[in-house]
Order: C-alpha cells, then sequence, then structure tokens
C-alpha cells in the first residue's frame, strides 16, 4: 500500500478521489505536517509521497513504468522560500522543510528516492546541503535541472529534480546504458527505425500533455499542432472550486518532466 503526505486539505481530498477512482495507486492519504509524521508510521508502506500535492508523482512513475510494487519515495518540499516569485527568505523560513524529510530518509532508509525543488533554490545553497546530507548517510545523489519546454510544454517552469540511491543496497540490476544499434545511410549518418520515431512521438504525445492543442498553417504551406491552453476545464470565473484547482495544478510538479528523469535513471538501475 502507498502512503501520501499532504498537509492542504483541498489537495489531500483530492488525492483521495484520485484514489477512488483509480488513477492513483491505491494508498492512506495523512494530512498531518510532515513535522509531526514519525518514521514509525511509515512501516509497511511499499512507496511513500511526501508534499504529495495531487498526486503528481505517483503519475510520473506511472508514465515512466516504475511498477507500483517498486518500493520508492519521493517529495517536493515547499518552495516558497526559494521562488523567485516568493520573499526568497531562504533556508531562515519555516517553510524549509528539507531538514525534516531528510530526517525520515535517514531514520527509514528508502532504497531509492526522488524529488523536486524550483531551481532558484541552487543560489541558497539548497542543493550543497541535500548533496552533504545524503552523502553522509551513505546515498548517492544527483540533479538536474530541467524546464518543462524540454518536453513540449509551452512553459519555462525550470525545476531541479534530484535523485538518490543507497549504497547500503547492492548494485543488482545495475547496467551501463546500451548504445542503440541504428542503421545508416549512404552519408553514413544514422537511421532512426519507424518504432524508436513512433516511441519518441507517443512519448510526448497531446493526450498526456496538460496543455491543449490545434492546428494551424505556417508560411511554409505545413499544418502544425500548436499549443493553446491548459487543458484543466472549466476555469471560468465564478465556477466552483476555481481557485482550488487553480492552486492544486499551480503547486504540481509536471509528471512527464518527472517521468523523464526516472526513466533516465531506470535505464541504468532496473
Amino acid at each position: 500500500m502507498n502512503y501520501y503526505n499532504e498537509w492542504d486539505s483541498f489537495a489531500a481530498d483530492w488525492l483521495k478521489e484520485l484514489i477512488k477512482d483509480g488513477l492513483i495507486p491505491y494508498g492512506e492519504v495523512d494530512s498531518r505536517s510532515i513535522a509531526d509524521v514519525e518514521p514509525s508510521d511509515l512501516k509497511g508502506f511499499t512507496q511513500c509521497h511526501f508534499f504529495a500535492g495531487i498526486g503528481g508523482w505517483s503519475r510520473a512513475l506511472q508514465l515512466a513504468g516504475w511498477s507500483a510494487d517498486r518500493p520508492v519515495w519521493t517529495g517536493s518540499p515547499p518552495c516558497q522560500s526559494f521562488s523567485a516569485a516568493g520573499n526568497q527568505s531562504g533556508k531562515e523560513d519555516l517553510r524549509h522543510l528539507w531538514p525534516v524529510f531528510f530526517n525520515l530518509i535517514r531514520e527509514c532508509r528508502p532504497s531509492e528516492i526522488f524529488g523536486e525543488q524550483v531551481a532558484n533554490a541552487i543560489r541558497f545553497g539548497w542543493l550543497d546541503d541535500l548533496y552533504s546530507d545524503l552523502e553522509a548517510s551513505n546515498y548517492a545523489s544527483a540533479a538536474f535541472v530541467l524546464p518543462s519546454c524540454a518536453i513540449k510544454s509551452p512553459h519555462k517552469r525550470s525545476r531541479l529534480f534530484f535523485v538518490a540511491y543507497s549504497c547500503d543496497k547492492r548494485l543488482q540490476g545495475h547496467r551501463r546504458f546500451e548504445q542503440e544499434s541504428v542503421q545508416k545511410d549512404k552519408e553514413n549518418r544514422p537511421i532512426r527505425s519507424a518504432s524508436s520515431k513512433r516511441q519518441r512521438e507517443e512519448r510526448h504525445s497531446a493526450e498526456d500533455s496538460f496543455w491543449g492543442t490545434h492546428t494551424a498553417k505556417f508560411s511554409d504551406g505545413k499544418t502544425r499542432a500548436i499549443p493553446t491552453q491548459p487543458a484543466l476545464f472549466p476555469l471560468a470565473n465564478g465556477l466552483p472550486n476555481r481557485m482550488g484547482i487553480l492552486r492544486g495544478a499551480g503547486n504540481a510538479i509536471v509528471p512527464q518532466a518527472a517521468a523523464e528523469i526516472i526513466k533516465a535513471y531506470m535505464s541504468c538501475y532496473r
């Protein structure tokens, strides 16, 4: 069974509805602050999602093909104290909850962890602390800044994604990247197979995008799909829960971006 920790009552109720509808794996939703969670509370759970929001990390794991019965922890600590849109009080802010999250990691020793933070946190030393804390607890870790536009979303939304792997766990299943075997054309240029091209197109298909699309004809005579507006409807003024929907989606990770990080990790650690 999964564990979802989310203190915001609106997001917690949203998680419960997603579970009820079978859109994310079955689990328990804990609406307490992470500061009130004890290591003993987490015994028996296969996957633990902290700062769970509206289930973005759970969805990202599904998109990446991560098995529902494979243990993992995820977490996106609050970003307000580091965000360019916030007060930027940094680690002095009470919402700086990496130390609390890390204490649970240190006590419970999950084998694999995925997380996310705003890229602006790097200049506050947030990433330095993460590396130091994890290394001191015998975790190997890495981090990457990936903007959402990299997965064809029409906004920048640069986010710092991190992964951590317990060195206490034997490197079973580890393999190096396997080079793709490709044919060459007459000019010795690689030719990707039709199946590879189709897989890439499917990975970035519009149905997995937060944004809707419409087609338009360009000056070169070609017709292309272009992004238009969020696919969460309705968002018109005056409709019930409009602000709740905007808040939930606005604070969420982009699952498609997180899925690319997970897939890259899985290519090395199956």
